[in-house]
């Protein structure tokens, strides 16, 4: 492999040293430490992620417990509508905003917080438009009231904006604590709402509440204060990055909606809501890919120039990724009943095979999931339009007309088969950056401690059925795949685990880097 000559002046920009001439005068970009600053980047990150992940994921199922599956079904479409306007309001502008190394950071960042403003105005009043569209498309107009309501968390987005400066910097710590307060309050405020009986209203007003509650403490922790300023060949440089982003977000759009509106038209609004409950389960797979790719895009950014060691980085991270999305998508595939019948309640009994479906689809999801972020990096964004236009054709094409056909267990299988030919777009791109070989035998090892812990706990089960399931033999079970999940993932990943653990400890740092990767 072809190494960068400016190798020659930092052995290791990640542990320390002389930073690259690119970056030693960008103003906020920290020149050392930086593997150190992002393994613990990543404990900080994983520590608020996953445990506000984990209050979401009680959320949902304490509300499904006040509320009727009918009007989780509006809240589903609710939500289907604003997760694609929302994905098209960001565009990218802070992927851009975090790759670039303007010389005068603080106009950097009033040009970006211009654009975002500008875009989130325009994308603010699209979505005022469109609520009615969308509800004339499913045939429920009793989504257009909290749908219309909910708009106004939309102008809150451009106002976090400020966190993207502690991002930049690799301040985690800052920007967690402050986006902490948005689902904290959310999660409050919705279940204090439910509990009185407010129905999905509960969910709109905890929404509001707690985005708006973020913007203003993001506004007053701001480094530079807010500002305009507008220039036209920069301008010309965000849209040559973002515009492949901004097409992608119309294919998470179509992605989101086209099986949405079949399963509402076909089905009725309780299969949105088992769609909704299962996509919600199923996401919690993905938290530690989403925590790492999150906490390295800056350090991937910082040291683009040294493909060796964005190597390390994809190779290291999607195996963590792998090792937390694998086994949990498996428990989702072995224990949904379980978690219907002894926690939500009977009546969501027509969501388990969904929930099992969606889990099953969620393992195949983790191989290669962090391709993107190393792409942006490089700013070449164009393969990661034509992955969603990808993903978009075999949702629509395959997943929806099984819908129709088949229900929702069709709707997932088909699912399942697109998300399989996106992998394989995926592999195919990340093997114009790195060996194939040495990807391949790496998601091979990530998905081995799960892929036994599955197949030893159901095969226990099969050779001690007992008929009735109780309650203690799900726990059992439960004991039995943690243990052999984390007993493996411990023996077999010993020095990459050891190397994290050396990083936050802020020692060994040079005497790990040079662990095995795969």
């Amino acid at each position: 492999m072809k190494i960068d000559s400016r190798e020659a002046v930092d052995p290791d920009p990640l542990v320390g040293g002389i930073a690259p001439p690119e970056l030693g005068s960008v103003e906020g970009v920290p020149t050392d430490g930086r593997r150190i600053r992002a393994a613990r980047g990543a404990v900080i990150n994983t520590g608020f992620l996953i445990g506000l992940q984990l209050l979401g994921l009680l959320k949902g199922f304490l509300i499904a417990g006040f509320i009727t599956t009918s009007e989780y079904g509006v809240w589903g479409l609710i939500l289907a509508s604003t997760a694609a306007l929302f994905a098209l309001g960001r565009v990218g502008i802070t992927d851009k905003y975090v790759q670039q190394d303007a010389a005068d950071q603080e106009a950097a960042f009033h040009l970006a917080f211009t654009l975002q403003l500008i875009v989130n105005g325009f994308f603010t009043v699209l979505y005022l438009v469109s609520i009615p569209l969308f509800a004339l498309a499913y045939g429920n107009w009793e989504m257009l009231a909290p749908g219309l309501v909910l708009a106004l968390a939309l102008p809150a987005v451009a106002f976090q904006t400020p966190l993207w400066t502690f991002y930049k910097r690799m301040d985690y710590l800052r920007q967690r604590r402050i986006q902490a307060v948005d689902p904290f309050l959310s999660i409050l405020v919705s279940l204090v709402f439910a509990v009185l009986g407010f129905g999905y209203w509960a969910l709109v007003i905890g929404t509001i509440v707690g985005s708006w509650a973020a913007a203003v403490l993001a506004v007053r922790a701001s480094p530079y204060r807010l500002g305009l300023r507008y220039e036209r060949g920069t301008v010309r440089e965000y849209w040559t990055f973002s515009g492949p982003l901004f097409f992608q977000g119309i294919c998470i759009s179509v992605i989101a909606l086209t099986p949405t509106i079949a399963a509402q038209r076909a089905l009725g609004v309780a299969a949105v809501g088992a769609m909704a409950i299962a996509n919600n389960i199923a996401q919690y797979t993905s938290k530690v890919d989403s925590i790492l790719n999150s906490t390295l895009y800056p350090v991937v950014c910082s040291v683009r120039h040294r493909r060796d060691l964005m190597q390390e980085a994809f190779l290291k991270s999607n195996k963590l990724g792998m090792l937390w999305g694998a086994p949990t998508g498996l428990a989702i595939v072995l224990f949904a009943p379980d978690l219907i019948n002894f926690a939500i309640g009977e009546r969501w009994q027509a969501a388990i095979p969904v929930i099992q479906a969606y889990g099953a689809v969620a393992v195949l999801n983790q191989m290669a999931m962090n391709w993107s972020v190393f792409y942006r990096a490089l700013g070449n964004t164009k393969p990661i339009a034509v992955a969603g236009a990808v993903m978009a054709i075999g949702c629509v094409g395959i997943a929806t007309p099984l819908l129709l056909n088949e229900g929702l267990v069709g709707f997932a299988v088909g699912y399942g088969m697109a998300l399989l030919i996106l992998t394989v777009v995926r592999i195919f791109y990340i093997s114009r950056l790195f060996p194939l070989p040495l990807v391949l035998r790496n998601i091979a090892r990530g998905m081995g401690p799960g892929v036994v812990a599955f197949l030893i706990t159901g095969g226990a089960r099969l050779a001690i059925d007992q008929g009735e399931r109780t309650e203690t033999a799900a726990m059992a079970e439960v004991v039995l795949f943690s243990v052999v999940t984390i007993g493996l993932t411990f023996f077999l990943e010993r020095n990459l685990l050891g190397e994290v653990l050396a990083y936050l400890r802020k020692r060994g740092a040079g005497r790990v880097a040079g662990a095995p990767t795969a």
